[in-house]
């Protein structure tokens, strides 16, 4: 099969590999299309994969064309969305209740070949059946919107929050809609491109702004999100927050990146500093939020790319061009 192969830092192409074979409790899946994400940068770096060369894609869908043994929850030609997350169950954290942060951690597409290929390898217990209404090739956005629906788990956001949205790429607009059905009393995004402020605009923000200090509110804001893992935004971020507000990690920032925290404050104004990790207990709330039409995909993805193009994918979603870009073996 046709799959693209980050072979070594800085190096993808599209090659031919081995198609995959279901093991016990697994299925093989005709991926219908693969988003590409801020992760799949880091693999280029050479961060994350523990090996190389990988198969990436942690953000994918299609349809099921084969069962290993022990698969009765799933037919051949049932439609899914996949977990890319794979846990080990043993570890103190898998029995804490912390499965995200599991010392053995692997993923699909991460450190398992992935979906940017015609056909990925997933248990059966990581797919989640689909609705004849949801286009097969929109819910790759699931996965997405499952890391999501962890952050806002994470902050327990108290209704008649103010919020402030670092970032109006994929997942920033997907924090500003998870916002206003959350009960937010407002949400305002920054984003140094003014182009990508239009479609936060479309989506009903209350305000846009290329930085923070052209909105008007000196008193900060009760919850800040930073969804780009930019090193200025992070550190503009945690002055924005308000007395008892949190500040909420949800970017993916380089390994090496740094920012400056002023103890005093935290201690004085009761701050709150804290970070989302992926998907727990997400996914499927993700797909029953996405089959009940919380986001439009029509807003949210924006480039359709052959699986050939995919270094051409890469390049345009690197350079922060587009929403959410879709690669289709």
């Amino acid at each position: 099969m046709k799959a693209a192969l980050i072979e070594a830092p800085g190096a993808v192409t599209v090659s031919t590999v081995e198609d995959p074979a279901p093991g016990p409790r697994q299925v093989v899946v005709r991926v219908a299309a693969c988003g590409l994400c801020g992760t799949d940068l880091h693999i280029m770096q050479g961060e994350f994969a523990p090996t190389l060369p990988i198969v990436p894609g942690h953000e994918f869908a299609g349809e099921v064309v084969a069962l290993g043994r022990g698969v009765t929850e799933l037919a051949v030609g049932d439609r899914v969305a996949v977990d890319p997350s794979l846990y080990c169950h043993e570890c103190r954290y898998c029995r804490t209740g912390h499965a995200n942060l599991c010392d053995n951690w692997q993923a699909i597409g991460v450190s398992r070949p992935g979906g940017a290929a015609e056909y990925a390898l997933a248990p059966v217990a990581n797919c989640v059946w689909l609705p004849d209404h949801i286009t097969t090739e929109d819910a790759a956005l699931i996965e997405p919107l499952s890391c999501a629906v962890r952050g806002y788990d994470v902050l327990s956001a108290r209704m008649g929050a103010h919020v402030l949205v670092y970032g109006s790429g994929t997942m920033g607009l997907m924090m500003l809609e998870l916002a206003k059905r959350t009960g937010a009393a407002s949400v305002e995004v920054v984003d140094i491109n003014p182009d990508r402020l239009a479609t936060a605009r479309a989506l009903g923000v209350t305000a846009t702004a290329t930085h923070a200090g052209e909105l008007d509110r000196p008193q900060g804001w009760d919850v800040v999100i930073d969804a780009t893992g930019n090193a200025k935004a992070i550190q503009d971020g945690l002055g924005r927050v308000a007395k008892a507000g949190t500040f909420l990690q949800f970017g993916v920032a380089d390994y090496a990146t740094t920012a400056v925290i002023e103890p005093y404050r935290i201690y004085n104004q009761e701050i709150t500093i804290t970070g989302s990790m992926a998907v727990l207990h997400s996914f499927e709330r993700a797909a029953e939020l996405f089959a009940a039409g919380v986001i439009d995909p029509a807003v949210f993805i924006s480039d359709r790319f052959p699986l050939g193009d995919y270094p051409q994918a890469l390049e345009r979603f690197a350079a922060g061009q587009g929403r959410k870009i879709l690669v289709r073996p």
